[in-house]
């Protein structure tokens, strides 16, 4: 098992992370048992213990840097809604335009992203069906979603911080899933709340502004914890369906992802900047392996 994830191992900053991995790879506390270990926690703890770290350098150990202050961060949240209230008391042709472009930037924008690559689709996805909804139900409806800016950033920070403070109490996967499936069901019911008085405060039908809040909020949830993109193109995909019940028909299936997705531990660890061969090898520069003198 050390041989086979010395690589993952060698990185880790502690056990959680570690366990993590093993996760994301398939193993599970059933596996676990086979090398004598009572879940996946456990045995992460002995490859960590087990792992030798006097090779790699210092700076290639160390965690991620820490991020904007939440101050900053929401502050940035706000920004939407008031940049859209203000284009929309000028009045202009493209007052509705520039609320579905600042929604999607503010509510779609990802931290992580699955592995930190830009995931361009998935964005041009959401832009289209806030896009298609402004077309469809007017400007009130992008006031909306641009006031639920907010809500959402304060609701996905809480979950992400609940949700980690759970997992480095865990001693078990199926605990920390049993404990994180309730709490995302009662995120997603307090920012439908908010996003339904987003909506009525901008004069926005409820059935059709609090389903795609829900589903932008979701997609934001799910590429911030490094999901898959494919079931959340999808659900975006289906959005675009001319066909009132089909934004709650993706916001609902998009939910159902979610909770499988997100009360996986893997989907809780920091995620690990790139060491410099990485680096290298995604900016296409040779490494000291292959370089001549």
């Amino acid at each position: 098992m050390l041989h086979r994830h010395r690589e993952l191992c060698g990185r880790a900053v502690d056990p959680l992370e570690i366990a993590a991995g093993l996760e994301a790879h398939g193993i599970t506390d059933r596996t676990a048992r086979r090398f004598r270990h009572r879940d996946v926690f456990s045995l992460a703890e002995e490859l960590y213990a087990r792992t030798p770290r006097g090779d790699a350098p210092a700076a290639e150990r160390t965690q991620a840097p820490a991020g904007p202050s939440p101050l900053l961060g929401l502050g940035f949240a706000l920004l939407p809604g008031a940049l859209a209230f203000g284009a929309a008391s000028a009045a202009p042709a493209w007052a509705g335009p520039v609320a579905a472009v600042l929604t999607v930037a503010a509510l779609v924008w990802p931290g992580r992203a699955g592995g930190g690559r830009f995931p361009l689709g998935a964005h041009l996805l959401a832009a289209a069906v806030a896009g298609w909804a402004a077309h469809r139900y007017g400007t009130s409806l992008t006031l909306a979603l641009a006031l639920a800016v907010a809500p959402a950033h304060l609701a996905a920070a809480s979950f992400a911080a609940r949700a980690r403070t759970w997992l480095a109490g865990s001693r078990a996967l199926e605990d920390f899933a049993d404990r994180v499936r309730p709490l995302l069901l009662v995120t997603v019911a307090v920012f439908a709340a908010a996003a339904a008085g987003a909506a009525a405060l901008a004069g926005a039908p409820l059935t059709a502004a609090v389903p795609l809040a829900l589903l932008l909020f979701l997609t934001r949830l799910l590429l911030r914890h490094g999901a898959h993109r494919g079931p959340v193109a999808a659900a975006l995909a289906l959005a675009l369906v001319p066909v009132p019940a089909a934004a709650s028909a993706a916001a609902a299936g998009l939910l159902v992802h979610a909770v499988l997705a997100l009360s996986r531990a893997s989907a809780h660890a920091r995620p690990r900047p790139p060491t410099r061969k990485e680096k290298q090898k995604m900016t296409g520069q040779p490494t000291n392996q292959g370089a001549t003198r």
